[in-house]
């Protein structure tokens, strides 16, 4: 991303590059002012195709399954890829991870005591279709704790990673679900200034959506650029 592009970033929808609260950030930021770069171009993502995709890729019950389904909550993510303009992304690559139903990630670092599942990876990727639309089949996660501050537990949620057609429209972002009674103890969700941009991370139970005896739908809409955008991750 050119400087250029990130300084136009609407601050008041994208959590503060330090927000004290969430401690990790006082560490991981820059301090110092950034430095102008000038007649940078606008560099074009990386183009990805659907035939390097599987379209177990998406499925997230069945990507590393080995003998029976995975434990939990059987959940259906989907929802639009746009850009500032409202205008449909298509083949735009997500990928996605998670901790399983227990709160627990695959992951050698990972410190929760929590069960692993033996028959659910966390990982998952998809390519957006000519309209801009996407879909997963996960488990809803579980919530954990983490050492930011006492008694400190994260919401249910999704990472997200999604590449547009430009590294201006690189965007990682976290998923929530409505309802979560831990959104007004969590930093990181609260680092977001705005309550509207806030909501744009929560994504919505869908009955219309809901697979009758399969999966319960959640909708989640993503918008890349613009005073509309998706909160990026701090």
């Amino acid at each position: 991303m050119t400087n250029n592009a990130w300084n136009k970033r609407d601050w008041y929808n994208h959590p503060n590059l330090i927000y004290p609260d969430y401690k990790s950030t006082v560490f991981r930021n820059p301090k110092n002012s950034l430095i102008k770069l000038e007649n940078l171009p606008e560099i074009p993502s990386p183009s990805f195709e659907k035939t390097s995709m599987r379209s177990i890729d998406s499925d997230l019950t069945l990507n590393a399954k080995k003998n029976y389904d995975p434990i939990g909550e059987r959940i259906i993510v989907l929802g639009k890829v746009k850009d500032e303009f409202g205008r449909p992304v298509p083949d735009c690559l997500i990928e996605i991870w998670q901790a399983n139903s227990a709160g627990r990630y695959v992951h050698r670092e990972e410190i929760h005591d929590a069960p692993l599942d033996p028959n659910f990876l966390g990982a998952g990727m998809t390519l957006t279709d000519k309209n801009g639309d996407y879909k997963f089949t996960t488990i809803k996660p579980g919530s954990y704790p983490w050492d930011n501050h006492h008694n400190a537990w994260r919401p249910a949620h999704i990472h997200f990673s999604i590449f547009g057609r430009a590294f201006v429209d690189r965007l990682v972002t976290q998923m929530y679900f409505e309802g979560d009674p831990l959104f007004k103890y969590d930093p990181i969700f609260n680092s977001i200034p705005d309550k509207k941009a806030k909501d744009r991370l929560i994504a919505k139970f869908s009955i219309d959506q809901t697979i009758p005896e399969f999966a319960h739908a959640y909708i989640f809409n993503i918008v890349l650029r613009g005073r509309e955008a998706t909160p990026m991750e701090a």
